[in-house]
């Protein structure tokens, strides 16, 4: 008797303010690996939203869409919570830098202090957006900047919408 395949369900949890190429390049390779990928935006109090919970989903909704097997929700709380309460069993995460991984490192623990049934899994990121900050991105189009390769083409004409919006500092 051969025991059945155990089915993946991984979480990828962030703040996608905005959603960037490096984020898309995570759930695209992330989704390959598990049986279904849940992308759940975050609400987080420590940073400064260019767009609500609401907007962030529905735009990450839009750009997910060619990946069946992924789905997007909202959450806030504890993501071990959340993740046992939607039956997952990874929490995936990206890394770009050793600082990253620090960071991270520290996260994965907790996580599995509070709840050793859910693994975590890091991927690196790939090299052409290992410098990809959802940060970098707000600060360069605040600025007016060029972020049309950084960032799928509904976020960044939603980004030059919120800069032409926004009165001139001149």
């Amino acid at each position: 008797m051969t025991a059945s395949p155990s089915r993946i369900i991984a979480i990828y949890p962030g703040s996608f303010d905005p959603i960037t190429n490096g984020h898309l390049d995570l759930i695209a390779r992330g989704s390959r690996l598990v049986d279904r990928l849940i992308v759940a935006v975050l609400q987080n109090s420590r940073k400064k939203p260019v767009f609500s919970v609401e907007e962030r989903g529905e735009m990450l909704k839009e750009v997910v869409k060619p990946y069946s097997n992924v789905e997007v929700s909202l959450f806030n709380g504890l993501l071990v919570e959340y993740a046992a309460a939607r039956g997952a069993n990874l929490i995936l995460r990206g890394i770009r830098a050793i600082s990253d991984y620090e960071y991270e490192l520290q996260m994965a623990l907790m996580n599995r202090r509070l709840a050793p049934q859910i693994e975590t899994m890091f991927l690196m990121a790939s090299e052409e957006y290992s410098f990809v900050s959802s940060q970098l991105v707000k600060e360069i189009a605040s600025l007016g900047g060029d972020v049309s390769g950084l960032v799928p083409a509904e976020i960044d004409r939603r980004l030059k919408l919120l800069v032409g919006a926004r009165p001139s500092s001149k």
